[in-house]
């Protein structure tokens, strides 16, 4: 059950989608033309889920390039909502791209819900018999900055919607796509999604907000999410490419693996190994795609060095799958399913005790940690953590005289006996 908020820019789009779910999901500015994609997210009412879309906002007959891609959007978006709430300004009166929109949208076939915004007085309460001549019928007056209205509308959607039970998502893995700006990670979404779910353009920085899309085929079922393109802090300048970024980030946060994107043309750049390291740090699964791969002059030996030279910037964290692609050629994009599926099941690996136990302590005791000041270290037993990412806890007397390399050590020798190409591994001593 999904309900679209649509309009011209600057009506209050994405102020009412994060009313109405609760959340900052969507970026707002004064500045027109801030939402590009769709920005989805989750409304309860009553005991009622949904979904609602933002969208850009909508302008006729527009050359500007990000303007031709959001009326693309907004069509889609329309296309796969089951209610469409048609936003328009009371202090801007009505305006000609209103009656464009309101023309589109009588063609949808859709229920329509008009929402006058930014009715905050008497007057304005006045003011908004005028969108009576869309020819749309009663109309809905709100103010999403302070919400008043907003109940009365959702209790109309609520009871407008079709009654069919909602499926539920959450325990699908949530895969990012992430990367430097223009690397190609909207390019790769709509390959894996086979539709132009996201707005792909040449100009870097296209994407602003993350974007959840479901995916299920061929036996897989993820949650995939573009995000906007990391940059280095001094090349943030816009307010909104600062949210951008920041959004991009919770996004890695909130995934469970992400895929890292670089360019193939260019070498694995200090940008590149930020991202990663933000990856490692929120201990998510992590699969490294080389796209453009068919733009590169290769010969036998390329993409064996290419990967060489990779791990080597990346050590000491270096299982992890490489795979060199073409989002636009399509080049191994297929082996990328397949991929997360496998990821995915050694990020969620468990361990028995007693199997952990009677490898790892037989390591331990025929390679013990180095003494200290004539002290040595005993590790008692050791045990996988109830923890989202995998995590390992080994008891001991003298946990404060194990250094980082002992610790590498350990988790390599774990890396050997068990899968876990893909994702970091936390190794905690602690006292017994």
């Amino acid at each position: 059950m999904i309900v679209a908020i649509v309009g011209r820019p600057n009506v209050g789009k994405s102020t009412l989608f994060n009313r109405l779910t609760g959340s900052r999901g969507a970026i707002v500015d004064e500045m027109s033309g801030v939402t590009r994609d769709r920005n989805y997210g989750s409304c309860t009412w009553n005991g009622v889920e949904f979904s609602v879309i933002d969208t850009g906002g909508y302008v006729e007959d527009s050359d500007d390039i990000f303007e031709g891609e959001i009326n693309k959007q907004v069509r889609l978006a329309i296309d796969e909502s089951d209610i469409i709430l048609f936003m328009v300004d009371v202090t801007a009166g009505v305006h000609e791209l209103d009656k464009a929109v309101a023309s589109m949208l009588r063609k949808a076939k859709r229920e329509i819900f008009l929402v006058v915004n930014k009715v905050d007085n008497n007057q304005r309460i006045l003011d908004a018999a005028e969108f009576y001549s869309l020819g749309l019928g009663d109309y809905y007056m709100v103010s999403s900055i302070s919400g008043s209205g907003t109940g009365d509308l959702l209790d109309r959607v609520v009871a407008a919607l079709p009654a069919k039970n909602r499926e539920e998502a959450a325990d699908l893995p949530r895969i990012a796509i992430v990367g430097r700006p223009n690397v190609g990670k909207s390019s790769l979404l709509n390959t894996l999604l086979g539709e132009e779910r996201n707005i792909v353009t040449p100009v870097a920085g296209t994407t602003r907000d993350p974007i959840y899309s479901r995916f299920n085929k061929f036996g897989y079922e993820f949650l995939f999410v573009d995000t906007a393109g990391l940059r280095k802090k001094g090349k943030v300048n816009e307010d909104v490419e600062f949210y951008s970024v920041m959004r991009a980030v919770r996004t890695i946060e909130n995934s469970d693996i992400c895929l890292m994107m670089i360019d193939g043309t260019r070498t694995l750049e200090s940008q590149d190994l930020n991202i990663i390291s933000l990856i490692l740090k929120n201990n998510k699964g992590m699969i490294l795609l080389v796209n453009k791969w068919d733009l590169v002059e290769k010969d036998t030996s390329t993409a064996k060095s290419f990967e060489k030279e990779i791990r080597n910037k990346t050590a000491p964290f270096v299982d992890y799958p490489i795979l060199f692609i073409s989002a636009i050629t399509r080049q191994r994009t297929h082996r990328i399913l397949s991929l997360i599926a496998s990821v995915n099941t050694n990020k969620t690996r468990r361990i028995p005790t007693a199997e952990l136990n009677e490898y790892i302590l037989d390591v331990i005791n025929r390679n013990p940690p180095p003494a200290i000041k004539g002290k040595y270290v005993k590790v008692k037993y050791a045990t996988q953590l109830p923890t989202h990412a995998p995590s390992f806890a080994f008891f001991c007397n003298l946990p404060q005289y194990i250094k980082e390399p002992y610790k590498r050590f350990v988790e390599n020798r774990l890396r050997e006996k068990f899968e876990f190409t893909g994702v970091p591994l936390r190794i905690f001593f602690r006292k017994k």
